[in-house]
C-alpha cells in the first residue's frame, strides 16, 4: 500500500446525534494520518438538504473535538480546498455530471418518483432486487432536448456496463469482484441540481486530493459505481478500505433501536473521551494482554493497518467500562480528575441550569440530590414500582412512551419550547390532556412523579440520555401489558 503525501478524510453527514461509528472511522483515519505523516480532513456532507441541520453539523463537530481528533483542514478551519462543505460547493459538482453527459456516460431521466416506486414493488414482487429499469437510457436527443425546454423535472444518471464485473483491490478485503448487473444507474445529479452522494463523494476525494479512502464495510457495495465514476471523468481513483462494522455481542449490527449509540450519550454518562478512543483504538492495534490502556500517541506507534481483521469490532460495553474505570484510577492526575468532574457535571449547563430550576422547589440545599440528582446519574434504576402513581393502564403507558419516542426522533431542534409544542401535538394526536402524556414522561425521564419542569429538564438531559431513558420505560411498561389472549 503506498503512503507518500498520504490525506485522508472523514466526511460525516449532520442528520442526526453523531455515532460512536463515526467515531470509530474518524479514529482509524487520524491513526492512519497520524501514523504517515499525512493530513486528516474532515467535511461534512450534506447534500440530504431535507434531513441536515446545521444544529446536527455542530454537534458532529463538536463530539468530534471532544474526542481529542484534530483535523489540518474542515468547515471551521478552512484550508486550501475548500469550501469543506457539500452544500457550499454546489456549483463545483454540475460540470463534472455534464461531462459524463456529453461523453455518453451518463443520461437524463424523467421517470416520476411515483412510476419509480411502482417499478420497484413489481421488482420486489416478482422477487428481484429493486434497481432502475433502464426506461430513459436511450431516449433520442432531441426528445430529451425538448423535454427539458419544457421545464420537465428530471434527474442525470450514470451507465452501467451490460456485461462482466468490476475489479479492484481493497485494503482489508484484498481483491474484490462485484457484477455489473448487481450495481444501479446510479442518480448522479437530483432534480434540485444538488448532486447525489456518490457523485460529489468522488469529485470532492478528487479535487482535495485523497490517497485513501477509509470507510465502513457498508460502502463496499458501492465501490464499483465509484470506481466507474473515476473512470469516466479519467481520474485516478484513490485507495479503498473497508473497515468491519462494530456489532454488538450477538454479532447484530450496532444500532439506536438497541444500544445507546450517541457519542454525546457517552460524553453525558461520564465517561473520559481518552477511555472511549483508546477502547475503538484497541480494534486496529495488535497488542499482549495488560498493554490495554493507551494514549493517543501510544494507538498511533501500535497502529497496523496492514493487519486490520475483517471478523468484526464488538462493541463490548463491560470492557469499555473498565477502561473507562482505570482512567479514572490510574491514567489521570488527581487534580485532572477534579476538574474532570466539574466540567462534566458542567456539560450542556445541566448544572447550573438544573440548580436555578431547583431553587424554587426546596427548603433547604440537603433536598437538591434528591430533586435534581436524575440530571447527573448514569441510570435511574426504574421499576414497574415507580409508574404505580401513573393513572394510565399498563396499556397506555406503553402507547404514550413509544408514541412520544417515536416523535422525539423526528425533531430536527432539541430546545425547551421544541419539545413542549412536540408533547402538545402528541397528547392532541393521541386525544389525552397534556398532563395525562406528561406523568409517565416524569417518571421515565427524571425516576420520581415529583421533580424539575419537564420540558427543561428533557432539555438539559439532552436528546440522547432521553432517548435511552424512553428505551428503557417502553420496556417496563412493556413488562407491565398482560400476554394477549
Amino acid at each position: 500500500m503506498t503512503t507518500s503525501g498520504v490525506r485522508v478524510r472523514i466526511a460525516p453527514s449532520p442528520t442526526g446525534e453523531p455515532h460512536v461509528g463515526t467515531a470509530y472511522i474518524a479514529l482509524f483515519n487520524y491513526l492512519f494520518a497520524k501514523k504517515h505523516g499525512g493530513e486528516f480532513i474532515l467535511r461534512i456532507e450534506d447534500t440530504d438538504a431535507t434531513r441536515s441541520t446545521p444544529e446536527f453539523e455542530q454537534k458532529v463537530l463538536d463530539a468530534l473535538k471532544w474526542c481529542g481528533l484534530k483535523w489540518s483542514e474542515g468547515p471551521d478551519v478552512g484550508g486550501p480546498y475548500g469550501p469543506y462543505r457539500q452544500s457550499d460547493r454546489k456549483e463545483i459538482y454540475r460540470p463534472f455530471v455534464e461531462k459524463m453527459v456529453k461523453d455518453g456516460h451518463a443520461f437524463c431521466c424523467f421517470c416520476t418518483p411515483e412510476r419509480l416506486e411502482k417499478m420497484r414493488e413489481d421488482q420486489r414482487a416478482a422477487g428481484k432486487p429493486p434497481k432502475y429499469d433502464g426506461l430513459c437510457l436511450n431516449l433520442k436527443a432531441e426528445e430529451v432536448t425538448a423535454r427539458m425546454a419544457a421545464g420537465e423535472p428530471h434527474v442525470v444518471r450514470m451507465k452501467i456496463p451490460t456485461e462482466g464485473s468490476c475489479k479492484f483491490v481493497d485494503g482489508v478485503y484484498g481483491e474484490v469482484e462485484i457484477p455489473w448487473d448487481a450495481v444501479d444507474m446510479q442518480v448522479l445529479l437530483k432534480a434540485d441540481g444538488m448532486p447525489t452522494y456518490h457523485m460529489a463523494n468522488v469529485v470532492d476525494d478528487h479535487l482535495m486530493k485523497i490517497t485513501h479512502v477509509a470507510r465502513g464495510e457498508e460502502w463496499l457495495a458501492s465501490v464499483p459505481k465509484h470506481i466507474l465514476i473515476y473512470q469516466y471523468l479519467g481520474l485516478k481513483p484513490p485507495v479503498f478500505m473497508h473497515l468491519s462494522l462494530m456489532r454488538n455481542a450477538d454479532k447484530s449490527k450496532l444500532s439506536k433501536r438497541k444500544n445507546p449509540t450517541s457519542i454525546s450519550y457517552y460524553s453525558a454518562l461520564g465517561y473520559l473521551p481518552e477511555a472511549l478512543m483508546n477502547f475503538l483504538g484497541l480494534f486496529f492495534i495488535q497488542i499482549a494482554e495488560g498493554e490495554e490502556l493507551l494514549t493517543m500517541d501510544e494507538l498511533a506507534e501500535k497502529f497496523d493497518p496492514e493487519n486490520l481483521s475483517k471478523a468484526g469490532a464488538i462493541f463490548d460495553i463491560q470492557k469499555l467500562d473498565w477502561l473507562n474505570g482505570r482512567w479514572i484510577r490510574e491514567a489521570i492526575t488527581e487534580e485532572s480528575f477534579l476538574a474532570r468532574v466539574l466540567e462534566w457535571a458542567s456539560e450542556n449547563d445541566r448544572l447550573k441550569e438544573g440548580l436555578k430550576l431547583s431553587r424554587s422547589r426546596i427548603t433547604k440545599l440537603g433536598e437538591l440530590p434528591d430533586l435534581a440528582g436524575f440530571l447527573l446519574k448514569s441510570e435511574l434504576g426504574l421499576t414497574a414500582a415507580d409508574f404505580a402513581k401513573v393513572k394510565s393502564t399498563p396499556e397506555e403507558l406503553h402507547e404514550i412512551l413509544s408514541t412520544v419516542q417515536a416523535d422525539l426522533e423526528k425533531m430536527p431542534e432539541w430546545t425547551v419550547a421544541s419539545i413542549e409544542a412536540e408533547l402538545r401535538a402528541v397528547a392532541d394526536r393521541l386525544g389525552k390532556k397534556l398532563k395525562v402524556v406528561v406523568a409517565p414522561l416524569f417518571v421515565a425521564v427524571t425516576g420520581s412523579s415529583r421533580s424539575l419542569p419537564l420540558f427543561d429538564s428533557m432539555a438539559l438531559l439532552g436528546r440522547s440520555v432521553v432517548r435511552q431513558r424512553l428505551k428503557l420505560a417502553i420496556q417496563i411498561a412493556a413488562s407491565m401489558v398482560g400476554p394477549k389472549n
